[in-house]
């Protein structure tokens, strides 16, 4: 059996969050999911925009993701933006929480994806961008396009 490529994997993405923050570290997280939950994920029914990570009592919490509910799923189904558990280390999670409180950072899901059957959060600390690093991103990203460009039409 062939194996999947990382673009396969991948149930949903946070791009949002790349122009946003900065990214300083980021972290694999398991999470802890409901049967109708999973059936949904597997057709793609899921949304990290809104989402962050909530530390409290030495736990992690998944908080504001949408995941769609399952179509055949009926009275059995999930709320569709429940705080889900994330499956973390103790001592990361004690790590990740004096970090956050001492430099300000926040804790935002960058990518839900499928690592053999298990579904995986990849979450990422991260500084929030001013305005002004938006624009200079915005306008480095132009300027390489810009070169790209120039450098195809010289060939």
């Amino acid at each position: 059996m062939a194996k999947k490529k990382a673009a396969e994997d991948t149930i949903a993405s946070n791009r949002a969050a790349f122009h946003n923050y900065f990214i300083l570290e980021t972290i694999e997280a398991g999470i802890e999911l409901r049967g109708t939950e999973i059936k949904s994920l597997r057709e793609g029914g899921a949304n990290l925009r809104e989402g962050y990570v909530r530390i409290g009592n030495s736990e992690a919490f998944l908080v504001n993701v949408h995941i769609s509910p399952y179509e055949r799923g009926y009275s059995s189904n999930h709320e569709t933006k429940r705080e889900r558990k994330l499956l973390l280390h103790r001592a990361e999670i004690i790590r990740l929480g004096i970090t956050i409180k001492q430099k300000g950072l926040a804790l935002v899901p960058l990518r839900l994806y499928w690592k053999g059957n298990r579904v995986k959060l990849e979450i990422g600390l991260a500084k929030g961008k001013r305005q002004y690093d938006k624009r200079e991103a915005i306008s480095a990203r132009e300027a390489k396009r810009d070169m790209e460009r120039a450098v195809r039409t010289r060939i």
